[in-house]
């Protein structure tokens, strides 16, 4: 695996989805905060189409937190070159966001959410063990 077990729960509920994925596996986790992250993206292109910065600035903002703490979560002894390439990917995700956030860019806002569903559609593909076996 490309990421370490964490504190990717409490990351995620500090990022509004609090309750029911308390016995969530640590893919699981990895799967809802790329949920999260791109949920919070949808939220910042609304804002700025909308012309409501706060909206714009709250996504943007949760969304870098997500991003920041699933880069932090990559465990680059495990995960080799998949983790190196993730680590890339995020690096310039995060360089790209604040970017558009300054010029209310939506393309940029897409083209983040493109990267990231991307890396989240490969993480779904992931298969995982019947539910009680890990």
């Amino acid at each position: 695996m490309a990421y370490q077990n964490s504190s990717a729960l409490a990351q995620y509920q500090s990022n509004g989805a609090a309750g029911a994925i308390s016995d969530a596996s640590p893919h699981r986790l990895i799967q809802l905060l790329l949920a999260g992250a791109l949920d919070r993206l949808a939220q910042a292109k609304g804002g700025i189409q909308r012309g409501d910065r706060a909206r714009k600035l709250h996504g943007i903002t949760k969304a870098v937190a997500i991003i920041e703490h699933l880069r932090l979560q990559l465990d680059f002894k495990g995960g080799g070159q998949i983790a190196r390439n993730l680590d890339a990917l995020y690096d310039y995700m995060l360089r790209r966001l604040p970017q558009a956030n300054a010029a209310d860019d939506v393309v940029t806002i897409d083209e983040v959410s493109g990267l990231l569903r991307d890396i989240k559609s490969a993480w779904d593909a992931i298969p995982q063990g019947r539910p009680g076996h890990h």
